[in-house]
């Protein structure tokens, strides 16, 4: 089956490897907090001082932040995007069509989930909940891809 938007099989291994780089920082970030930002560099902010209800808000300025929780989102991202979009060694008309009812599962799921979060989560961690939302959707897909590949495998052994 000829795609023409999936990457090459070699960056599967190389997404995965980002990709669980950036879960394990997340969860170390999360859960050893540190007092001081460890990755302070000057940053070009598009939009700042919207959040906190501050009079001025400022448009395209240099300012001084932290960027480790971006580097972090950023291993998440790429890792994961390589990882659902590069080609299967044996890429046939049952991966595509695997890959399709995955992506489409995941989505459905995703929304239900965030659904139910809207429902019963408030106040600041429902900020929380917004900022993973962001990652659930790759996530649910490449776990459902994998898992009913995987199933496949061992069915037709």
């Amino acid at each position: 089956m000829n795609v023409n938007y999936l990457l090459p099989n070699k960056y599967k291994s190389i997404g995965w490897i980002l990709f669980i780089l950036g879960i394990i920082s997340g969860l170390v970030s999360y859960f050893v907090p540190s007092e001081k930002e460890p990755l302070q560099t000057k940053v070009l902010s598009i939009l700042n001082n919207f959040a906190t209800g501050a009079k001025e808000i400022e448009y395209f300025k240099i300012i001084e932040d932290g960027i480790s929780n971006e580097l972090i989102l950023l291993l998440i991202i790429i890792g994961g995007l390589m990882i659902g979009f590069s080609k299967e060694k044996v890429e046939d008309e049952f991966t595509y069509k695997l890959r399709n009812d995955s992506l489409v599962w995941a989505m459905l799921f995703n929304y239900l989930v965030l659904v139910v979060l809207i429902l019963f989560v408030h106040n600041f961690t429902f900020m929380y909940v917004m900022a993973l939302n962001m990652l659930t959707p790759l996530i649910f897909f490449i776990f459902r891809f994998n898992f009913i590949q995987l199933k496949h495998r061992s069915h037709e052994e």
